[in-house]
């Protein structure tokens, strides 16, 4: 038992230390948001929302779920009725070509959960109450508050915590539209208008790090949502589209899985929580 507990702690300290390199200007010659990487991400954005279903049910099936393969939809159909979160990453292409991003990555990942019971104005009331996102969505969502509302289009703050190991604090501004398509159809999307690391979060010295001159832990944040009703219960997808810093030459192999997995797994938190809450 003690020699286990040692590996664990020795692949602990390695991986803390190889996410330190990653995030650490001195020994990866400093992470600056430029302008080549912001034109890729938005030509990546431009492309993907251009190849999103409509958000209209009489146009086809509402849910990514439901347009997968027969075999593949009535597994995540399972899955979902189980109460798991199903999740998945996606690629959007240029053509046949993949999109290139300068010094920087981008994370596409797509969550459905099904939430038995529920109805689709609670699920709304629930995601549009901004200013107690902070006690449902703790740990990840520190503060909370809406900055402005105008009917379905809210510009709200979140100070965000990611860890993986080290912990990385972020004040984030985000513009959100709701739109309200039928009594059973919903859906929403939202981006980062600001994001800046905070220093010394907490004590009497935080600051805040200059926007796109930091460590590069998140750049860029873009979410699309849809809500169903039906099946006796609300089905919640969230597409979420991330720009972080890219990974020193040479370090892909040993820290590539581990900052791929911070989008998957905050993905996975936020839509486990809100079936949580909802039930």
């Amino acid at each position: 038992m003690q020699a286990k507990h040692s590996t664990f702690r020795r692949k602990h300290a390695a991986e803390a230390l190889c996410l330190l390199a990653f995030l650490n200007p001195v020994t990866t010659g400093g992470v600056q948001l430029k302008s080549d990487t912001i034109q890729a991400f938005d030509r990546y954005l431009q492309i993907s929302e251009a190849e999103m279903p409509p958000e209209d049910p009489a146009a086809g099936p509402f849910l990514y779920v439901e347009r997968l393969p027969a075999d593949r939809r009535e597994a995540a159909l399972e899955q979902l009725h189980r109460g798991d979160v199903v999740i998945e990453r996606l690629e959007t292409r240029d053509g046949d070509k993949a999109i290139a991003v300068p010094d920087g990555m981008i994370h596409d990942w797509i969550g459905t959960v099904f939430i038995s019971g529920a109805t689709l104005a609670k699920t709304l009331a629930l995601e549009e109450d901004y200013d107690h996102h902070d006690q449902i969505f703790r740990p990840d969502v520190m503060r909370s508050k809406i900055l402005s509302r105008n009917g379905g289009d809210f510009t709200i703050f979140y100070r965000l915590r990611k860890k993986k190991v080290i912990t990385s604090i972020l004040d984030t501004d985000h513009a959100v539209h709701y739109h309200l398509i039928d009594a059973t159809h919903a859906a929403s999307r939202s981006h980062t208008t600001r994001i800046q690391e905070v220093e010394n979060a907490g004590a009497a010295n935080e600051s805040l790090k200059p926007v796109g001159d930091d460590d590069g832990f998140l750049w860029r944040m873009n979410t699309y949502w849809r809500f169903e009703e039906k099946d006796g219960g609300v089905y919640v997808e969230c597409r979420s589209i991330s720009l972080t810093r890219d990974i020193p030459t040479g370090l892909g192999w040993l820290i590539g899985p581990m900052v791929n997995s911070i989008p998957r797994e905050s993905l996975t938190f936020t839509l486990g929580t809100t079936r949580t809450a909802l039930k």
